[in-house]
């Protein structure tokens, strides 16, 4: 999860709080504007309920110290400011503490409708209203134990199986089908994609299958997985699930569903 970074994250003073510029802010606007009209219908019940609760300012950027006030009331959790990238060991250890990890940059306005690169953006409204949620709050904590200490070759499966579920889960309701992924309810475009588009696969949930699907971080997903219930992530990562990771490490890949990103020169 660490790699070269065109972005850099603003220093909080000693208080928590950043210093926005004017733009910076207004970028946050737009991107809330747009953005909760299109999770209404779309989000599941639960990230909807978390967005009440976090209650996000429209106009500007969210300050973590007061987020951090409300969230740790619901779940004990907490966003902790980061470097724009961090390494596998950091980010485990923080989820472990139940800690969320959060670059604070938010990109620029020629990169609203895409971005590579998680901003405070994508890691507050994409991701933290599910972290007020019970059970969802204590899996991302098991989650998290998980990793420590683990292998990069382990850690690289668990993160394969976080992009599957944590980044770009749906999952099935009473109402429909609907995103809680935060990459996908970050996105404008793939948030649409996901649920109505007749080109990807929509997949049972499964572990193995999860942790054998390759993928690419700059495409739209041809794969979702679903789960039927916030229940079914809390048992996934349970004392057996590194084996199930070992057991899938021996297994071939399965046939990526997307073209290879193009090669460049150095």
């Amino acid at each position: 999860m660490k790699k070269e970074s065109q972005y850099v994250s603003k220093k909080p003073d000693e208080n928590g709080f950043v210093n926005y510029t004017q733009v910076e802010h207004e970028t946050w606007s737009l991107l809330m504007e747009r953005q909760m009209k299109i999770v209404q219908d779309r989000a599941c019940q639960e990230y909807l309920d978390g967005l009440e609760i976090l209650k996000f300012p429209k106009h500007e950027i969210p300050q973590i110290p007061n987020l951090n006030d409300r969230l740790r009331k619901q779940t004990g959790w907490e966003v902790a400011p980061v470097p724009a990238l961090i390494g596998f060991d950091r980010f485990f250890s923080l989820l472990a503490e139940r800690k969320f990890p959060c670059a604070t940059f938010i990109r620029r306005q020629d990169e609203l409708a895409y971005l590579q690169e998680p901003d405070i953006f994508h890691e507050l409204f994409g991701h933290c209203p599910l972290l007020t949620h019970p059970l969802y709050a204590d899996f991302m904590q098991h989650y998290g134990q998980l990793g420590v200490g683990q292998s990069p070759k382990i850690q690289k499966l668990l993160a394969r199986f976080y992009w599957f579920t944590v980044e770009f889960g749906l999952i099935q309701t009473k109402n429909g089908l609907k995103c809680y992924g935060g990459g996908l309810l970050s996105s404008i475009g793939e948030t649409v994609y996901a649920l109505e588009s007749d080109k990807p696969e929509r997949v049972k949930f499964d572990v193995i299958d999860i942790l054998r699907t390759p993928y690419r971080i700059d495409i739209y997903q041809p794969v979702y997985y679903v789960i039927d219930s916030f229940d079914m992530l809390y048992k996934a990562v349970n004392d057996k699930f590194i084996d199930q990771i070992m057991l899938a490490s021996q297994l071939p890949e399965y046939t990526p569903k997307f073209m290879p990103a193009e090669q460049t020169e150095n």
